[in-house]
C-alpha cells in the first residue's frame, strides 16, 4: 500500500478534522473569551499529533497488508494470528470464509471437466473402431474416383477426431513423453502414406531431401506435429510439390517442410499460433478450425523443438522445425519426469 493510496482511502479522516479545526477556529473568532492566539496554537498542536497518529496507522496498515500478500494461499487465513484489531480479525475471518468457498468450487469445477474430458477421450477411442471398420469398406470399392473422394472424406474426421484426442492428452503431455532417438525419415514417410489419397485428389507430390537423419523426440508426438504440418500444407495447396528437406548442423537437425499454395499474409503470421484463429483474409474458409498450429507449437515447445514459419501470400509457406541437439536429451527427460 502506497501513502497515497493510504491518504485517499483515509481522506474521509483528513476532512472531518480539518472541518473540526475550522470550526474550532471560527468559534474562538466570534466568542470573545476565547483567545485566537491560543487556539491557533492549539490547533497547530492537534495537526502535528493528527500527523503522528496518520504515520503511526500508515505503517501498521501497511505490515498488515504486507503479511497478507506474503502468505501461502494453500493455507487458510485463519490460521494466521497476526491480526490485532476486531477489524483486521474481522476482515481475515471473512477472506478466509470466501478462499475456502473458492476453493471448493474450483475443486468441484476441476473434477468435473476431468470427468468430462475422460468420457470425451473414451468415446474418441469409442469411435475408433468403427472408423477403422469403415476405412476397410472404403479400401474395398472397385471405383477408384469414388474410393478416393471417400478417403478424402474419412480422413477429414479422422484428423479432427484425432485434433480432440491430442487437445485432450497435451495437458498431461509431462506423463505421456518418452524421449528416444530415431528416425526422422520413418516417421514422414509414415505420415505421408496416410495422406496419400488426398495428395492424389489435388495432385500433390512429395520432395523429401536430406531426411535420412536422426533425431532425439516422442514419436508418437513428433507424429503428430508433423500430421498437423503436412495437413496445412496439403489444404492449402494445389497441383505442386511439398518440399521437405532434413539438415543438420553443430550436432542440430532442421527440417523444413516447405510448399507453394496460398500462403499466410503478413499481418496473420504472428497470430497463427493462437488458438482458435483463422484468418483475417479468408473468411469464407469454413474448414478452418484454428486449433492445428497452435496444438503443434505447444506438443513443439514440450519437446524442446523450436517451430516457426515464414511465409508470402500467394507463393507459399515455409515452416521450420529446429530438433535440440543430443547433450539436451538428459535435460528434456529430467524435465518431463519432473
Amino acid at each position: 500500500m502506497s501513502i497515497v493510496t493510504f491518504l485517499k482511502e483515509r481522506r474521509s479522516w483528513i476532512v472531518a478534522f480539518i472541518f473540526l479545526q475550522f470550526f474550532l477556529l471560527f468559534v474562538a473568532w466570534i466568542d470573545p473569551t476565547i483567545n485566537v492566539t491560543s487556539a491557533l496554537y492549539a490547533i497547530s498542536l492537534a495537526l502535528f499529533l493528527f500527523c503522528l497518529f496518520l504515520i503511526y496507522r500508515f505503517y501498521r496498515e501497511t505490515a498488515f497488508f504486507k503479511k497478507i500478500e506474503a502468505l501461502d494461499h494453500e493455507n487458510q487465513l485463519s490460521q494466521f494470528h497476526f491480526a490485532r484489531s476486531p477489524f483486521e480479525k474481522q476482515w481475515l475471518h471473512y477472506l478466509g470464509e470466501q478462499m475456502t468457498f473458492i476453493r471448493k468450487q474450483t475443486l468441484e469445477q476441476q473434477a468435473l471437466l476431468d470427468r468430462e474430458s475422460d468420457e470425451l477421450v473414451a468415446w474418441i477411442h469409442e469411435v475408433k473402431t468403427p472408423m477403422t471398420a469403415l476405412r476397410l469398406m472404403i479400401e474395398q470399392l472397385d471405383d477408384l474416383q469414388v474410393r478416393t473422394e471417400f478417403l478424402y472424406e474419412w480422413l477429414r474426421i479422422h484428423y479432427l477426431v484425432d485434433q480432440q484426442l491430442h487437445q485432450k492428452r497435451l495437458l498431461f503431455i509431462e506423463n505421456d513423453t518418452y524421449i528416444e532417438e530415431g528416425s526422422l525419415h520413418d516417421v514422414l514417410i509414415s505420415e505421408i502414406k496416410n495422406v496419400q489419397a488426398w495428395c492424389f485428389q489435388k495432385g500433390i507430390g512429395f520432395d523429401l531431401q536430406g531426411t535420412e537423419r536422426s533425431v532425439f523426440s516422442d514419436f508418437k508426438w513428433l507424429s503428430f506435429i508433423l500430421r498437423q504440418l503436412l495437413s496445412n500444407s496439403i489444404k492449402y495447396s494445389h497441383d505442386s510439390d511439398i518440399v521437405i528437406t532434413g539438415t543438420e548442423e553443430n550436432g542440430m537437425v532442421t527440417l523444413t517442410i516447405e510448399d507453394f499454395g496460398r500462403g499466410i499474409d503478413a499481418r496473420d503470421l504472428p497470430r497463427i499460433f493462437e488458438r482458435g484463429f483463422t484468418s483475417t483474409v479468408h473468411h469464407d474458409d469454413h474448414a478452418a478450425t484454428g486449433m492445428g498450429l497452435y496444438l503443434a507449437k505447444k506438443a513443439a515447445d514440450s519437446l524442446k523443438i523450436r517451430l516457426h514459419v515464414q511465409s508470402e501470400l500467394s507463393k507459399g509457406t515455409t515452416v521450420i522445425l529446429h530438433f535440440p541437439k543430443r547433450n539436451q536429451f538428459n535435460m528434456i527427460e529430467r524435465e518431463t519426469r519432473m
